[in-house]
Order: structure tokens, then sequence, then C-alpha cells
């Protein structure tokens, strides 16, 4: 069944069109206009490797404990996730920024008493582990950088003496980090390709790869490929604050895992990006 048909079963609705939007690591996405004059966003994957319903359990789980305005799912599958279309005409003002910042600060204060999550969940295509874990070196050690630089070498994007070097780094993240940070809610993937805005306003949160770990993983990937202006950071330090020693020492560690991800996925420049994190603390 092609895919107009397909959702027109799912949604008693005649598809009109079915264009292609930015985006898709994981799948397909299209925007689908319908006989009654909505639309909504679609996501296929294929069949044999969809996880399409993992995205649709973050989203949902956002959606329901936070104020961000996260897409509601409409329906999912493991090849196909149907959900709320929110315009996005890709520019911010400073009262969107603004509004950002209570957002994410909001999201933080949301904690819990461990680390990880109920359940794995993913990081664009990628498999992201979420165990509960008492300890946060432990956990980010561990289940963040260990595992993605496995898993890149195991992809053959990054040299084994490279993934020596992050096991040396995780054993001293005990001195390198917080000694007992808060687990706090965090949206895991936010970069400037996931935050959506409408006519300046903040418009939709996207594509998360969400769990229980420390707020600054967000801050230091919204640093490291940028887009977000002065109002975002002042707001969200006047709300929630930034703590010591983020900017200068803990920001570059918390890159290392997304540079990882992007090591396993694209490799190229990102794998001199991540040496030099290994070179500064490994």
């Amino acid at each position: 069944m092609g895919l107009a048909r397909r959702l027109e079963a799912i949604l008693d609705q005649r598809v009109l069109s079915l264009t292609p939007l930015s985006g898709g690591s994981i799948g397909d996405v299209r925007r689908a206009d319908l006989g009654d004059g909505s639309s909504v966003a679609v996501k296929a994957a294929p069949t044999d490797r969809g996880t399409l319903d993992i995205e649709a359990y973050m989203l949902r789980l956002l959606k329901e404990r936070t104020s961000a305005p996260i897409p509601r799912v409409i329906h999912d599958e493991p090849d196909l996730l149907v959900m709320e279309h929110i315009p996005n005409d890709g520019g911010a003002s400073d009262a969107g920024l603004t509004r950002l910042g209570d957002v994410l600060a909001s999201m933080h204060s949301i904690t819990s008493d461990r680390f990880g999550l109920e359940r794995d969940t993913l990081i664009g295509p990628l498999h992201q582990p979420n165990p509960w874990t008492e300890s946060w070196p432990e956990f980010f050690g561990r289940w963040r950088l260990q595992a993605m630089g496995r898993a890149a070498r195991d992809a053959g994007r990054l040299d084994t003496i490279d993934v020596r070097r992050v096991d040396r780094l995780c054993d001293r993240l005990d001195t390198l980090l917080e000694p007992a940070p808060t687990p706090s809610l965090v949206h895991g993937d936010l970069w400037s390709g996931n935050v959506l805005w409408n006519r300046g306003h903040l418009a939709g949160l996207i594509d998360p790869a969400c769990y229980f770990g420390v707020d600054e993983v967000d801050l230091a990937m919204m640093d490291l490929f940028g887009g977000f202006g002065e109002a975002f950071w002042d707001r969200y330090n006047k709300v929630r604050g930034i703590r010591e020693g983020f900017w200068e020492q803990r920001m570059a560690i918390y890159q290392l895992y997304p540079l990882l991800v992007h090591v396993r996925v694209f490799g190229g420049g990102y794998l001199g990006q991540a040496r030099a994190v290994l070179d500064r603390y490994a």
C-alpha cells in the first residue's frame, strides 16, 4: 500500500498532496495536506528497521510532562509516525529566544532520583541506552561516551586508540564533573534544526533524545552547533542559572558525546573536533 493510501485509511481523510520537509535522519519526512484543509507531519521508515514508535514515545513523554511546544502524536508504528504539523519559517526573534529560555529551564526543573529512563531510546538513528544509574559520571561515561565510542569504532569511523582515550577520560570523570548533580529531564538533541519558529515565536521542539541526565548536556549541544542568541542565554541564566565551571571545563566534555554521535553517523570533520576534546582531557 502506498503512503497516501495508508494515511487515508488511518486518518479517514483524503490526502491531497505530500510535500517533503527538512530533516529525517530516521525516516523520510513529509507534510500531508488533507481534504478537510488540515495538514499533518508524516515520517516513514523502512519496515525492516523502523524505530519511529520510539520517537513517538519520547514525544508523548515530553508533551505530557513539560510545558514545551511538542507536536501531538496522532498515530505511530515502527515504520510510520503521524503527528501534528507545526509551521516553521526558521526565524527566531529575541522574544522567541527568551521563551525558549523559560521552556528549557522549566523542562530541566523536572527531576528524578536517578539518571536514565524507563526504556532505551534513540539519538538520531542510533540506539541510546538508558539504564537507571545512581552515579552521573558512571552513566555519562559508560552509557554515553563509551557506548558511542565503541559504536563508532565498530562502524569503522573511530580508531581503537581513540576508544582507549575515551576510556581514559571516563576514568577521570569523577574529578572533572560535578560531584552530585541533580538528574534533570533533558531534550537530549537540542540543536537549532530541532527547534521550530513561526513568525519569530517558539513553535515547537522536535526529534528528542530524552532521558534524565544533567541539564548542562542540552546547553553544551546548543553551544556546539550554534544558532541561539544572547536572549536565550540571558533568560536561561536568569531563570535557572548556569553553574560555575560549565563554560571553562564541563561544556567541552559534554560536547564530546554529540561529536561521537556525528563521527558514528557522518565521520569527516567531526573526528578532528572529537580528538581535540580527547587531546585536552585524555
